[in-house]
């Protein structure tokens, strides 16, 4: 049976999130959280194929993105209020608890969720982003980087420069991606390139240029159709356009309070649940292949599962059939009773 993915807005005091629901109303639920910058069509792959295996399947806008709620402060993207989102929209929904499943940004808000409220949390699962008790923040990350392809001399922060420029030139980094927002998202959403493996990313080099894309305005090139459609370029690129970047490029401002609230978790940091954790072989910025940086989730999970993807960074898209087989399995695996309830 196919299933219309169907549109929808939850409004508290305190938020508006829209998203989109697809699957029988009854059936398990299944929370996909999408990363920057992005939207709940980043899961348009995932939400039919698992409505049609029985789940209801829920995909947010996040905080500063879509049709929910965006804010003028950086402090008004911190985690804990998106952790505080999401339990807000699972009980809009009725339940108790989900399976929850990010990519990006939207992984550290489903570790959180996980660590904080344990018992919100089937089980949970991230593309690209590991688990790190300590927090998503650059105290954490930047020990774990790879030195053998980011010399110290050179790169001091490695893979994670960028997040540095967002801290020293935030107003720049807005300016730069709204000059041509179409051409970003093309800029953007590309798949993986194996000639790029165990080289040094991107995202490493952009304070030493002044700014993403050189330090200039972002290159016209051709859609990746690998990734998305003409549709998709256009329904990015009005969301992005109508909310502007301040919102999602917020995210990356609040690593102090970020650490603050994973240090108040709960069982010190370590997930029981089942854990699901999809690496991309050719993602170069969060990569986890052969650096230190999913070392920290495999101390502190329980019951996990790793699986390598043969994809870049936007996974979900790049390779659909792969993520939801992966997933599939996982489910049917390690929650065989989550889909009979």
């Amino acid at each position: 049976m196919t299933f219309p993915i169907t549109e929808h807005t939850v409004k508290s005091a305190r938020h508006t999130t829209g998203y989109l629901a697809c699957g029988a109303e009854a059936g398990p639920l299944l929370i996909f959280c999408h990363g920057w910058p992005e939207l709940s069509r980043s899961w348009r792959h995932q939400l039919p194929a698992f409505a049609a295996l029985g789940f209801r399947c829920v995909a947010p806008d996040m905080r500063g993105y879509g049709r929910s709620d965006t804010y003028t402060r950086h402090e008004d993207f911190a985690q804990e209020l998106i952790v505080a989102d999401m339990l807000e929209l699972l009980a809009s929904l009725g339940r108790d608890r989900a399976v929850w499943i990010g990519h990006d940004w939207g992984s550290p808000v489903v570790w959180n969720v996980a660590s904080h409220h344990p018992d919100k949390t089937v089980g949970v699962a991230s593309l690209c982003v590991p688990y790190l008790a300590s927090g998503f923040t650059l105290d954490t990350v930047v020990p774990l980087v790879d030195r053998s392809v980011y010399p110290a001399d050179k790169f001091p922060a490695g893979q994670w420069d960028y997040q540095f420029f967002y801290r020293e030139n935030f107003d720049k980094a807005c300016k730069t991606f709204e000059g041509n927002i179409r051409n970003v998202v093309k800029a953007l959403f590309r798949k993986g390139d194996p000639a790029r493996v165990g080289k040094p990313a991107p995202t490493s080099m952009v304070r030493a240029a002044g700014g993403w894309f050189g330090g200039g305005a972002c290159p016209d090139v051709p859609r990746d159709a690998d990734v998305l459609t003409e549709q998709d370029l256009e329904a990015y690129a009005a969301a992005l356009t109508r909310n502007g970047f301040f919102g999602p490029d917020s995210w990356y401002m609040n690593h102090e309070a970020n650490g603050a609230y994973a240090k108040r978790s709960v069982n010190d940091g370590k997930l029981a649940m089942p854990v699901l954790f999809l690496h991309g072989a050719y993602d170069t910025t969060c990569e986890t292949m052969t650096s230190k940086l999913p070392e920290p989730m495999r101390r502190d999970c329980a019951d996990l599962t790793e699986v390598v993807v043969q994809s870049g960074h936007w996974m979900a898209q790049e390779k659909p059939a792969a993520v939801n087989a992966s997933l599939a399995k996982w489910l049917a695996a390690r929650l065989p009773d989550y889909r009979k309830a």
